[in-house]
C-alpha cells in the first residue's frame, strides 16, 4: 500500500500546484478551524478523464488502480455527454475512491472522430502493461506525460465546439480532473452540504451551479457540489497560447444509512454511508470544466 499511497501524492501533489482552488479551500478551512492540517481532510475521491479509442481510454488506466487493490464497482452511462464511467473501491477505507470516465469516441460527428484519433492513434500499443507498477515514481512520470503531441488551438477550439469533455482530454490527457473533500465528517455547523457551500462562498469560491449548487440523489444520501474550474494559460502546437478550464475541487456529503440511523455519531465509520455515486448527480458536475460555469470567472 506504501507504492499506492506514493502515486496518489504525486497525483495530489502536482494537482494542488496547478488548481489554485484546492489551497484556497484548505486555508480557508485551516482559518476557519475546521481543520488544523490539510492531512485531516478526508478524500471522498478522485476522478480521471480519458478517451474511448483501441488501446486507451478505462481498460488501460484501470490497470494501475486494480494492480493496486482497487476493486471494479458500478457501470454509468451518460447519454447527453456521450460518456461511459465506472468507479473503483480502494483498498483500504482511508483511501479515496476511483471515478474514471471515457469518452464514447464513435458517438461523435465524423469530424471530432477525426481530430481525436490524429492524435490518439500514435499510441500503437496500451502503454500501461509496459509499466513496472510497483515503481511509484515510474506511475507517477506516466500520468503527467503526454501520450501524444501537443494539439493544436485550432483543433482544441473544434472540439470545444462539440464536446468541451472532449477538448479538455485531448489537451490535459490523464492529468487529476478533481478530488474531493468529504463534507460529512467536518465539524458541527460545516457538516452538511448547504452550510459549506455558504462557507465557501463567504470565502469567495465560485461554485458550479448547474442542476443548482448542490447536487442530491434521488435517495437523499449523496449530496454534491464543486468550484468551478478556474483557468489557466495553455501552450498549443502553433505556438498560440489561450486560456482553457483547468481542474476543480469536489465537495461531498455521504448521509448514514437509514439502517444505521440508530448510531452514535462516535459509532458512524465510512460503510454505514451512503456508498457508490449518482448518475444525476456525476452529469451536472461534469460541466465544472464547461464554458456555460467558466465564464463565471470575472
Amino acid at each position: 500500500m506504501q507504492t499506492l499511497q506514493r502515486i496518489l501524492d504525486g497525483l495530489m501533489r502536482r494537482y494542488k500546484e496547478r488548481v489554485p482552488d484546492v489551497d484556497k479551500v484548505i486555508s480557508a478551512m485551516i482559518a476557519e478551524g475546521l481543520i488544523r492540517r490539510d492531512d485531516e481532510i478526508e478524500n471522498d475521491h478522485i476522478a480521471f478523464r480519458t478517451i474511448g479509442v483501441p488501446e486507451l481510454g478505462i481498460a488501460s488506466l484501470e490497470k494501475i488502480f486494480l494492480h493496486h487493490g482497487y476493486i471494479r464497482k458500478e457501470y454509468y452511462h451518460f447519454a447527453e455527454k456521450k460518456l461511459d464511467a465506472y468507479w473503483y473501491a480502494p483498498p483500504h477505507p482511508s483511501l479515496p475512491r476511483i471515478f474514471i470516465s471515457e469518452l464514447r469516441v464513435k458517438d461523435l460527428s465524423d469530424e471530432a472522430q477525426r481530430i481525436i484519433l490524429s492524435y490518439t492513434s500514435e499510441v500503437k500499443t496500451d502503454p500501461v502493461p509496459a509499466l513496472d507498477l510497483d515503481d511509484a515514481a515510474v506511475v507517477d512520470h506516466f500520468l503527467h506525460s503526454g501520450l501524444w503531441r501537443l494539439p493544436s488551438l485550432e483543433d482544441f477550439r473544434t472540439l470545444a465546439a462539440e464536446s468541451e469533455y472532449a477538448s479538455w482530454a485531448i489537451y490535459n490527457r490523464y492529468y487529476l480532473n478533481h478530488f474531493t473533500i468529504s463534507v460529512h465528517n467536518l465539524p458541527e455547523g460545516y457538516n452538511d452540504i448547504r452550510q459549506f457551500n455558504d462557507f465557501l462562498e463567504r470565502k469567495g469560491l465560485v461554485l458550479n451551479d448547474s442542476g443548482g449548487k448542490f447536487k442530491e440523489s434521488p435517495d437523499g444520501l449523496l449530496l454534491q457540489s464543486s468550484t468551478v474550474a478556474g483557468m489557466i494559460g495553455a501552450d498549443f502546437a502553433g505556438g498560440e497560447n489561450q486560456r482553457i478550464s483547468g481542474s476543480y475541487v469536489e465537495f461531498a456529503e455521504r448521509r448514514v444509512l437509514p439502517e444505521f440511523a440508530h448510531l452514535s455519531p462516535g459509532e458512524i465509520s465510512r460503510v454505514h454511508r451512503r456508498e457508490g455515486f449518482e448518475a444525476a448527480n456525476a452529469n451536472r458536475i461534469f460541466e465544472s470544466t464547461y464554458s456555460s460555469q467558466t465564464n463565471k470567472h470575472s
